[in-house]
């Protein structure tokens, strides 16, 4: 008797799996044709059309063979000298567009939160000119510092970098009231 129910509670088991299967199959296709009788075409749209799929590039950013902008620095390092731990400091890296095509900065990152850059998020044209500024706070640290920023863009190569650096001087803690001090 037991051997029959776990068989009947088996094949309950599958037919229900199978059944909600096909529902989710005609759901689908419902959906894409409720689509295409939207458009006023029989065909699916293409899956590599940047115009229906977002997750596409557009033609300009598949053609290896085009043109390509480059981005060419006038110092790609900086150094602030001796600066106070409690001395924000900022400097701005300027580049022109050298290359064939419109520049477009994806992103700018620094190698830890204390570096914070800004970057122009339009478009540069060939020929024009912009700006990365950057920002260091100093809280915390002593010594020689040296940053990167790393530039990401539609450039080849995709990544650009420029450098800070400063030696940041500061106050000796003294011993008192607090207690010792750990250096």
């Amino acid at each position: 008797m037991k051997k029959q129910f776990i068989v009947l509670m088996l094949a309950a088991g599958s037919f229900m799996t199978v059944s909600c299967e096909k529902t989710t199959t005609e759901e689908t296709t419902t959906t894409v044709t409720d689509q295409n009788s939207a458009n006023g075409s029989a065909a699916a749209p293409a899956a590599n059309d940047p115009a229906t799929n977002p997750n596409v590039a557009g033609q300009e950013a598949v053609n290896p063979n085009g043109p390509k902008p480059v981005m060419t620095f006038k110092e790609s390092e900086h150094d602030f000298g001796n600066i106070k731990d409690n001395q924000k400091v900022q400097h701005t890296f300027s580049f022109t567009n050298t290359g064939q095509a419109p520049l477009i900065i994806e992103s700018a990152t620094a190698t830890c939160g204390c570096t914070v850059p800004e970057w122009p998020k339009e478009p540069i044209a060939p020929g024009a000119s912009g700006n990365i500024k950057v920002e260091f706070d100093p809280a915390g640290k002593s010594g020689q510092q040296s940053k990167q920023i790393t530039i990401t863009a539609n450039t080849d190569p995709q990544i650009n970098q420029v450098t800070i650096k400063t030696n940041i001087v500061g106050t000796v803690p003294q011993a008192g009231a607090s207690g010792p001090v750990r250096l």
